[in-house]
């Protein structure tokens, strides 16, 4: 028996993606090849960025947007700033591609950079300011743009979240130089396993493509810069074109799970922070997000109640420098990110993926006050 009745996440290859998997079986070809290249071409069109180059998954997107910056003048050692609070893959991300991670602290309410934050940070060494919309929620990216143009900085979104998500009417990534997503499954776009980079940039789309094939251009064996075989393959592709063509049913029925859930959990808002949505915004459902607004609320004991009554749910991240070992050398100590240690100490997430039941919605309010109930 599943130990779950509520996953965080699912995956089911529809009958779309079906057809493309069967091409490339008639074919014989499943490495990067003609699905690729219409998965790109469709993501485009979707979301209007107007180069694409998909790749392995989110964290190699991560890799390759920071290691771009070397053809745009950065040198090894260089540094690129970012949320202390994410996924690991940010900071993985910047070491790997031989940058030094600086770390910012973030906003409890909102999860994302305190942009009020990053100017003190910025060195001669400073290249990039790599954002992060943190479960979908758009970071405040007017004052982040005018800060970079202020310094000359290049700006990476993570976007490995927020597929379709929205900043003042303008969708998230596309207003720093290139922006990175994840395919991964419970991300809005399934590929099995998938990433792409975005840009509006010709130079470093080109930059790109040669760095996901191991920094090669058109000649076998001629390496001109750094690079990994990051290629995604037509299976991939494929399963994520039957993902693609539904984005917009996904993405509302989705919509209407966070909707749902934000509504019947507005009494607890005295006791914990949800991702709310601003007027100025359009947030992509990612997750259902739950930070208690204070430790006496027990977020050891919240997990573990999930958890037994069958609800999957996922720690809000950690504070990258300071509450995970692997970062221990850079040399921060704890109280550094008070902000994003807090989150990481007392929030977690919950699924609202499109294969969830109001039923399941509706166990998951109940539970959730279940267990809020004995504070109020």
């Amino acid at each position: 028996m599943n130990k779950y009745r509520i996953k965080f996440g699912d995956g089911i290859i529809n009958e779309i993606a079906k057809k493309h998997l069967q091409d490339c079986i008639n074919a014989h070809w499943i490495s990067q090849g003609p699905k690729v290249t219409e998965f790109e071409n469709k993501w485009g069109e979707l979301f209007g960025y107007k180069y694409n180059i998909a790749v392995s998954n989110g964290t190699d997107a991560d890799i390759h947007a920071c290691a771009a910056l070397y053809d745009l003048g950065a040198q090894r050692g260089d540094e690129i700033i970012a949320p202390a609070l994410a996924f690991i893959a940010i900071g993985n991300s910047i070491l790997a591609s031989g940058f030094k991670p600086v770390f910012v602290d973030v906003e409890k309410h909102t999860l994302n950079i305190n942009p009020n934050l990053i100017e003190e940070k910025i060195t001669p060494k400073t290249k990039a300011i790599m954002v992060v919309h943190t479960m979908g929620k758009p970071c405040e990216m007017e004052k982040i743009i005018e800060l970079a143009k202020k310094h000359n900085l290049f700006v990476i979104e993570d976007s490995c979240e927020a597929h379709g998500a929205t900043y003042k009417g303008k969708i998230i990534g596309s207003f720093g130089d290139l922006s990175t997503f994840s395919c991964y499954a419970a991300h809005l776009i399934w590929s099995g396993e998938g990433g792409m980079i975005s840009t509006n940039s010709e130079d470093i789309a080109n930059i790109l493509k040669s760095a996901r094939n191991h920094g090669r251009e058109s000649i076998y064996f001629d390496h001109v810069r750094f690079g990994l075989n990051s290629r995604m393959s037509d299976l991939h592709a494929s399963v994520g074109l039957g993902s693609l063509t539904e984005f917009k049913k996904i993405f509302n029925k989705r919509k209407e799970n966070l909707y749902h859930l934000l509504d019947k959990t507005k009494d607890l808002q005295e006791l914990a922070f949800f991702n709310l949505e601003e007027p100025h915004e359009i947030v992509a459902p990612h997750a259902f997000s739950i930070t208690l607004k204070d430790p006496k609320y027990n977020y050891n004991e919240l997990y573990s109640f999930l958890e037994s009554v069958g609800i999957q749910c996922k720690r809000n991240f950690g504070s990258i420098p300071t509450q995970h070992k692997a970062f221990s050398f850079l040399g921060y100590k704890f109280g550094d990110f008070p902000e994003a240690e807090y989150i990481g100490d007392n929030g977690l997430h919950i699924g609202v993926h499109q294969y969830l039941s109001l039923d399941d919605l509706n166990y998951i309010s109940d539970k959730l006050h279940e267990y809020f109930n004995k504070f109020k």
